[in-house]
Parts: C-alpha cells; structure tokens; sequence
C-alpha cells in the first residue's frame, strides 16, 4: 500500500479496534457508561453532588442551601452532557493539561447562569483529583455492570437453563477423558453449565462497589484546616452512600481498588465457565450431536459450499480470552501502588470498557450460536446404542449388591466385567446374554435385562428442576 494511501486513511475516524468498528453494535450499550465521554460525564456529576452536599449540609459556615431551581439548574449540566460538552471539555484540558481541573473548570464556567457565581469556591472543594475519579469510576462501572452485562449474563443462562428444561429427558452418552461414560440426559448437561453460570452471577450481583471522598492523602487534613467543626467523615460517609455506592474509610491518596479486583475475578470466572461451555457446544456439534441451522444467504467456507461453521463459539471464545486477558491484569495490578499513589491505574482502569466489552460481545454470540441450534436426537441414540459397555458399571454393582444379599456365585465382579467389555464393543445380544448366565436373582436379573444405554441415566432429568429450586 502507498504511504499516501496509509495517510489518507489515518486522517479518517475510524475505529482502531474491533469494538468501535465491526462489533460497535453489540458493546453500544456500554459506551453510555465506560466511554472516555461517559467517565467525565460522571466526573461533573459526582462534583455537581459534592457541591450540593455541602450546601444542603450546610458544612461551611456562610454558605446557604441551594434553592430548588438552583440544584435543579445544577444537576441538568449532568442530563444534557453532550457531544458539545465533550468537545468543550476537551478544549479546557488542552489548556489545563489536567483531565479532573478541566471538569472544575467547566462546571465553575457555568455557575453564573444559575446565580451561584459566589459558589465557585466550593467546587472541587476539600478534593484531589482521586477523590472524583474513584467515585466516577465506581458510578461507571455499577452503572455497566447492573443495567448491560449483567441483564445480557442472567437473559444467557435463562436460554441455557430453558434448553435444558426442554432437553431434560434426551439422554446421551457420557464421555469422560473423551472415552464412553455413563450416560447422562443433555438437559442434565446444560442444567450443570446453568448452574455453574447462575452462582458466579450471584456472586457479581452481590458486588460491593466502593467509594472515598477525604483528600489528598486519606486523611482530611485540607478539610478540617479550612473547617475545623465539622464531622467531615460523616460528611463524606453520607456522600458517597448518597452516591449508591460503600463507603471506604480507610485509603491513601486512591481508593485502594479491591472492590474491582474482586468483581474482575468474578467475571472472568463466569467468562472461563462460559469458555468451557463454548468448547464443549463445539465439539457437540462436531460430532454429530447438535446441528446447526443455517442462515439464509450466509456462507460457511468460500470455497466449500457445504460447510456451516461453529463461528458463534468460535467467536466467543476469542472474545473471552481477550476479556480475560485484560480482567485478570486489572485484577493484579490495580490493587497495587507505590506508597500513597502512583498513576499506573489511571493508565489501567482506561480499559475497563474493553474488558467488559469483549465479555458482553461473546455473550451476544453464544446466545445467538444457541438459537441457531438443532438436537439431533437420532445421532444420540445411534450412538448410545452402539455403546452397550457402558452398562458394566450397573451390572458389576448390581452383583456387590446381590453378594451382601446372599446371593452366591457373584464373586469378582469387577473383574468379570472388564475382561467382558474393557476396550471392546459389546451389542445388546451379548449383554443380554452375558446378564442372563450370571445367576442373579430374578429380580435383579429382569431389571438389568430391561436397562438400556438409553435408560441408563439415573435421576438424571430430575436434576435439572434445581435451576428452579
């Protein structure tokens, strides 16, 4: 390509990564929460809450509660935050070289029309530039968590446990180390992969999202040198709860972040689990045991007509790692830093949204990869019924149960079983046959000759009602 071919198209907006351009659709959502627009959205928000706080509080002597219309005027330079804003913004911090003075400035420029001018001390009051960030931060991330990833994880896993409900009394051969197993019903399988997903959801839900507003170094000391009288951590604890978020009465200069580690760990757990189901729907549909239904006018391969590819699970699977990659560096590194600050998360915590994105963006192709599948319940069958060697377990336990019982000749049936069945295809005539010359009792003898691979699975179909329990 042409240097100037290269130039032209670097002078254009275009997206740089994935999220931003091919798979801008799927992640838009978030972009009201963890976009570098929504960050400084919530800056002045949580400046704009300060600065009526210590108002209605009355926390410094002289200063009066804002009237209605005032707080009202107030809190709609957060409602109508725009891309004009955003682009104000930027204009200010050009000047100020500083992201969270910008956001100062930029409320201060609009106090007068509120008729509060005298007020612009009292913007940024007490704060350093931490003291907004964690709490913007915080109100981001609970924002996208609550209201986008969390809504898209629970509608995922009610499609998980719906399939399973629908499938509970499918049964289908195990394969354990990816040999012949006992066999299971596939809503039984699907219910384990529901229930996996649905605890660590649980555990995202109950998420702590921490906040501090106490200056400088954590320990007041600008507030109580400019007023000493007042109770300034309560002032601050009745703030950041006001905020929806917990207060933290213990940090240096940041908010120490381990509220984000641990809700990191939690994602990336529930992306692993979602890792794990995706490579396992894969090799289902490798085998034969769920087709796929075809898009109209799609193409599988540009070269084999024939073919329609797994591309959802293959997809998501990228995509979590991707997510992973990014939740677990966050993870470590921002619950640590140099004495009382360093800058190392600032940098970090600019790919929250990123995390978040390709973990929602894998989500969306699950679900859809899900609706595009077919049981093959013939191909289940087939090969539940080309696996009668499954059946010795139950037959050698039904023997240790008839030697308690009395009943002789039942002698090592462990070892019987595997010189019947160990590496070899054993057919239902040999099973039979097999069970009918080992003298169990009647009874144990008709209900082994009544069992199938088919049937051989247990309580398996009642366990699935413990998504609904």
């Amino acid at each position: 390509m042409a240097d100037s071919a290269r130039i032209s198209l670097a002078s254009e907006p275009l997206a740089l990564g994935a999220l931003d351009g091919r798979y801008r659709s799927a992640v838009a959502p978030l972009v009201d929460h963890l976009s570098e627009a929504a960050l400084n959205r919530d800056r002045v928000h949580v400046e704009v809450e300060w600065l009526i706080h210590l108002t209605s509080q009355a926390v410094l002597p002289g200063t009066r509660p804002l009237a209605p219309e005032q707080a009202a005027a107030l809190r709609k330079i957060v409602t109508e935050f725009d891309a004009g804003s955003v682009a104000e913004l930027a204009e200010i911090e050009a000047v100020t070289v500083h992201d969270v003075k910008a956001v100062e400035y930029f409320i201060g420029r609009r106090l007068g029309g509120i008729g509060i001018e005298d007020l612009t001390a009292l913007v940024h009051f007490g704060c350093t530039s931490e003291d907004i960030n964690n709490l913007s931060y915080a109100v981001g991330v609970k924002g996208a968590v609550e209201r986008v990833w969390l809504p898209a994880a629970r509608a995922l896993v009610e499609q998980v446990a719906a399939m399973a409900e629908a499938t509970r009394e499918i049964p289908m051969l195990s394969r354990t180390h990816g040999q012949p197993a006992t066999p299971t019903t596939l809503g039984k399988e699907l219910a384990v992969t529901a229930w996996r997903l649905g605890r660590q959801l649980d555990r995202i839900g109950r998420t702590e999202y921490l906040g501090k507003i106490n200056g400088a170094t954590g320990t007041y000391a600008a507030h109580y040198a400019s007023v000493p009288t007042a109770d300034w951590q309560e002032v601050s604890r009745t703030f950041v709860e006001a905020l929806g978020l917990t207060w933290n009465p213990l940090t240096t200069q940041i908010e120490s972040h381990d509220w984000q580690a641990e809700l990191y760990a939690d994602v990336a757990r529930f992306n692993r689990i979602l890792h794990n189901f995706c490579t396992d729907v894969w090799s289902y549909i490798s085998i034969g045991y769920f087709a796929q239904i075809p898009v109209a006018g799609a193409t599988g391969s540009s070269t084999m007509p024939h073919k329609v590819n797994p591309i959802r699970f293959e997809n998501a699977e990228a995509n979590l790692e991707i997510s992973n990659g990014l939740l677990d560096t966050l993870a470590a590194t921002l619950v640590t830093s140099r004495w009382q600050r360093d800058l190392t998360d600032s940098s970090s915590q600019r790919n929250i949204g990123t995390a978040f994105g390709h973990s929602l963006l894998a989500i969306s192709n699950v679900a859809k990869g899900l609706e595009r599948l077919d049981v093959a319940t013939d191909v289940l069958a087939d090969d539940l019924d080309h696996n009668w060697e499954v059946l010795g377990e139950a037959i050698q336990m039904v023997m240790r149960a008839e030697a308690i019982a009395g009943v002789p000749g039942m002698e090592n049936p462990y070892e019987r079983l595997k010189d019947l069945t160990r590496g070899q295809r054993v057919d239902a005539a040999r099973m039979k046959e097999f069970v009918s010359g080992l003298g169990l009792s009647d009874e144990a003898r008709d209900r082994l000759l009544r069992l199938t691979p088919a049937t051989y699975h247990g309580i398996a179909p009642l366990l699935v009602d413990h998504l609904s329990q």
